[in-house]
């Protein structure tokens, strides 16, 4: 399931198929990355020398580990049958950064690489999502410092995180199947979906780099889990 949330409250609730009808999520232009002015040099990628003298690995007793390998498994007792990962719950980051309408770009900026990311929810004083900040969209590439945009920089940065946000944006329940909330970012370029209620209140993130890691995660990933639907 999925939902729509601006300041104004739900604008939507249904499945990804008729998103597009809501046309503030359409695609979303993605802002080019910052760069140097500088070209950029290639460089060779480091490849440690090997060494002169090889130390020796002693001989192992593979008997031996076989059976503290056995008494370990009988220790634990019998092993759970491993289950495919298949829904938002299981890949979604709980307890995600969120920030506030009105603070500031700059502190929000701060705040966003502190904890290392690159998105975050923004939330109204209820705990309910009304936007998507990304960190990309507060540094446009217009407004890096050139004679006479120092000013307009500093306008940008004292600007509140309501003026930059990405609004209304789409949200998604915990237990909808992960190909869906694939095929969602792929289709608006948004980086990922904050995980909702049908009231709004976050409850956690799920971005590419979620899905991504659980691409490559133990237990498996099952994007097609279910009956077949038309995206």
């Amino acid at each position: 399931m999925f939902f729509v949330f601006g300041p104004s409250g739900q604008m939507y609730r249904g499945g990804p198929e008729n998103l597009a009808q809501i046309s503030a999520v359409r695609r979303v232009q993605r802002p080019q990355a910052l760069r140097t002015r500088e070209m950029d040099v290639p460089t060779e990628p480091f490849e440690p020398p090997a060494p002169l003298h090889p130390t020796p690995t002693p001989p192992q007793n593979l008997r031996m580990q076989d059976a503290v390998s056995a008494y370990a498994q009988t220790e634990q007792g019998p092993q759970q049958a491993r289950q495919p990962l298949s829904k938002v719950s299981d890949v979604m980051t709980t307890g995600a950064l969120s920030v506030q309408p009105g603070q500031r770009v700059n502190d929000a900026w701060q705040t966003l690489a502190e904890h290392k990311v690159a998105q975050a929810p923004v939330v109204d004083a209820l705990g309910r999502v009304i936007g998507l900040l990304v960190r990309a969209d507060m540094a446009p590439l217009d407004l890096l410092p050139e004679p006479g945009a120092v000013k307009q920089a500093i306008d940008l940065a004292r600007r509140p995180v309501s003026d930059v946000m990405v609004s209304p944006v789409p949200t998604v329940a915990a237990d909808t199947e992960l190909r869906r909330v694939a095929a969602v970012l792929l289709d608006t370029g948004l980086p990922g979906l904050p995980v909702t209620d049908e009231a709004g209140v976050l409850s956690g993130f799920i971005s590419r780099t979620d899905i991504l890691r659980a691409v490559a995660a133990d237990p498996p990933l099952d994007l097609w889990s279910g009956p077949a639907v038309a995206l």
